[in-house]
């Protein structure tokens, strides 16, 4: 029944998006020669970008080079609402916002809309609710965000991540460490050169059940809430926006979110859904 009830909202999202291709062909972007509509009409093209060894969000078999992740699986679900195939480039959780800016990408999952953030690029609805939590050395514990901001806490971030915009605008005590991949970041904690590294609990689970030598998990007390959201650069034709919108609306109510997430913490983290706190929806 799933089968056919997904099979169905992809037929009608071709048909709609080939509607709105045919009607109004000329639309422009914000002084661009082309929106970002326009171009994926024109092309069939979606360029995504995707970041290497970021699961359960982003994998890269480095034998094959094949991505794939949650992000993955749902831009390929888009795509195919539009008959159009994935142009997949390489980036960094950092870099990301720029790559949107300078149009060398049409959109990027798995942003949390920053204040700072929406001042640059637009976004998406949620796709799924998460959480912050943090890596924790062994025998360092807290049990409030406050607890951290003082000067013999040191915090270990992969900048310009929301982790980053998060600790950055919470502490002005703390030792903030920012490092270029969130892998740096949590070996800075495997060592003792770090004490917590800020994570979703998605990717900090996943992370601590491969290898629980790393730490523990520390969940703060007031709990922090998380949206994962897809960002788009600004302009002015807003028809790319309002139907990847409608495309998340639907792709909820079929649960094919819940599946691409549930499925891939499961194939890349070894996650189980009963593992997951309850204020993780999706």
């Amino acid at each position: 029944m799933q089968h056919k009830s997904r099979r169905k909202f992809t037929m009608s999202m071709l048909a709609l998006s080939a509607a709105c291709f045919a009607g109004n062909a000329l639309a422009q972007g914000s002084g661009d020669a082309t929106s970002t509509w326009d171009r994926i009409a024109t092309t069939k093209t979606i360029r995504i970008g995707a970041v290497p060894g970021a699961p359960p969000n982003y994998h890269k078999d480095p034998a094959t080079g094949e991505w794939s992740g949650i992000m993955i699986d749902l831009a390929k679900s888009l795509a195919a609402t539009l008959n159009a195939k994935l142009d997949i480039r390489e980036t960094t959780w950092g870099n990301s916002v720029l790559d949107l800016q300078t149009n060398k990408i049409d959109v990027f999952f798995g942003l949390n809309p920053t204040p700072q953030r929406k001042e640059v690029i637009n976004f998406s609805d949620p796709l799924y609710q998460n959480a912050y939590t943090l890596i924790a050395k062994k025998n360092f514990n807290v049990k409030t965000w406050d607890e951290l901001n003082k000067p013999e806490v040191t915090i270990a971030v992969d900048i310009g991540s929301s982790y980053d915009n998060l600790v950055t605008a919470m502490y002005d005590k703390a030792k903030i460490l920012r490092f270029d991949k969130s892998n740096d970041a949590t070996l800075a904690v495997q060592t003792g050169r770090a004490d917590v590294q800020p994570l979703v609990v998605t990717v900090s689970t996943g992370i601590l059940k491969k290898n629980p030598n790393i730490g523990h998990l520390v969940v703060p007390e007031p709990v922090k809430g998380a949206t994962t959201n897809a960002g788009f650069r600004k302009e002015t034709d807003s028809r790319w926006v309002e139907y990847v919108n409608k495309w998340i609306a639907a792709e909820q109510k079929s649960g094919a979110v819940n599946n691409a997430v549930l499925s891939n913490l499961d194939r890349l983290m070894g996650i189980k859904r009963d593992e997951i706190p309850v204020i993780v929806k999706f």
